[in-house]
Parts: C-alpha cells; structure tokens; sequence
C-alpha cells in the first residue's frame, strides 16, 4: 500500500496558512478520487482508497508539524511501508512561491516536521514533494510568516502549484517516480508558460486556418476574374 503524508497544522486557526500545503494537496487528491480523511489512527486523520488503480492510504498528522515523526513512524511501523512507498508532501520556504520540486530522497533542509520524520524513521529514503511558499519574508520572524495566510498572488500560484502537485502523485503512481520528476519539476514560470503556449498554440492554428480559407478566397477571385476577361474576348467577337 501506498501512503501519501501531507504535513500541516491541526484546527481551523492553521487551516489556511503556508504551513498547511501538504494538508491541502492530500484534501485535493481525496477530493478527486473520492476518499474520505476522517478517520483518526497513528495520531492522524486518514482515509484509503484507490489512486491510479493503487491501494492508497492518506493522512494528516494531527501532532502539530514539528512532531509529524510521530505519526508517520506510527503508520509506516503498522502498515509495513517501503520508504519507496511512502510520499510526504510539504511546503518549503527555500524555494519560490507556486514552485514544485520532487526529489526521491535526501535531507529536510530547514523543515522542522521533515527533520522529526527523518529522525524518527533514520531513514530518509522516501519521495518528497516540496511546494515553495517563498523566502522573502523580510522582516517578519519565520515562524510568523510560515503562519501566516497567502496574499492575492501568491493564493493564486499557490493553488496551481497544489493542483500540479496532486497531478504528478497521480502520474508517479501511474508511471513512476522518474515519469514525474521529467513532467512537473519546474518553476511556477515555466508551468505558466507552457499553459500560455498550450492557449498560444491553438489561436495560432487558428490564425492559421483563417489565413489559408484568405488565400483561397483571393484565389477564387483572380479566377472568377480570368474568366470575365474570357467572356469579354468572347463578346467583343460576336459583336465584329
């Protein structure tokens, strides 16, 4: 069984803070394939259902982040997970706004619920899927600023970066990890663009086709044109 961890904060107060990302990626995946988060088991709130044709367990630890460890221990310990199995989604303010990195293993960086789950495993072997909440926090403590809601811009990117996230769980299931690595890790930018290009490409075809129905409409003039200097040839004789 699959076990996908989004890590976030208990309670309506965190509900909607930058902390709370990987709560909102797992509540989108349960949305879209229909499994109900409701159950509290291994100091989480989980639900299990079938993604990509995979048996998956999803859970939010209700620990409060810097204790995540707890919960994640708990279930991988019942559940026998393989760390290859096991997928913790989170934000991270090491990298931009509306950003989406997918790596298969390695540290937690600056994350504290990152850090107790690597300690409490001693193993950091498991995918990760990181959604960049920003460092340009200026003068407002970290703490504050993880706390904090999202601003007009940044809700905006935020939840497209949250859609792409549960896209490439999705395409990570289905195809594999590597598959989603090529597809989804990159900038919010550059996933803009493609989504511009995607609208681009199509006026252009467009734009296209009403230049080529143009072209034979001037062809059919010349034409209709060739054939009125014939008729009038032709009508200059019979009058001689």
């Amino acid at each position: 069984m699959v076990v996908i961890v989004g890590l976030g904060n208990p309670g309506a107060k965190y509900a909607n803070t930058k902390h709370n990302i990987g709560f909102m990626a797992v509540d989108l995946l349960a949305g879209r394939h229909g499994i109900s988060i409701s159950k509290l088991k291994h100091k989480a709130l989980v639900g299990d259902g079938f993604i990509a044709g995979k048996k998956t367990l999803l859970a939010k630890p209700q620990t409060f982040m810097n204790d995540s460890g707890q919960s994640v221990r708990d279930i991988v310990n019942y559940y026998d997970v393989p760390m290859e199995e096991l997928i913790v989604v989170y934000d991270d303010v090491d990298i931009p706004v509306g950003t989406l990195r997918i790596r298969k293993k390695g540290s937690a960086g600056t994350h504290n619920g990152m850090k107790d789950i690597i300690y409490l495993l001693e193993d950091d072997g498991f995918p990760r899927f990181r959604i960049g909440i920003g460092a340009e926090h200026g003068r407002v403590p970290l703490r504050d600023y993880v706390l904090s809601g999202f601003s007009g811009e940044d809700l905006a990117a935020t939840r497209d970066a949250v859609a792409r996230c549960a896209d490439a769980i999705e395409t990570l299931l289905a195809e594999g990890i590597d598959a989603a690595m090529l597809k989804y890790n990159i900038s919010a930018k550059r996933a803009g663009k493609e989504k511009e290009g995607e609208g681009g490409g199509k006026e252009k075809d467009e734009g296209k086709g009403k230049g080529e129905g143009e072209e034979k409409e001037k062809e059919k003039g010349k034409e209709k044109e060739k054939g009125q200097e014939k008729e009038n040839v032709k009508a200059e004789g019979a009058d001689g």
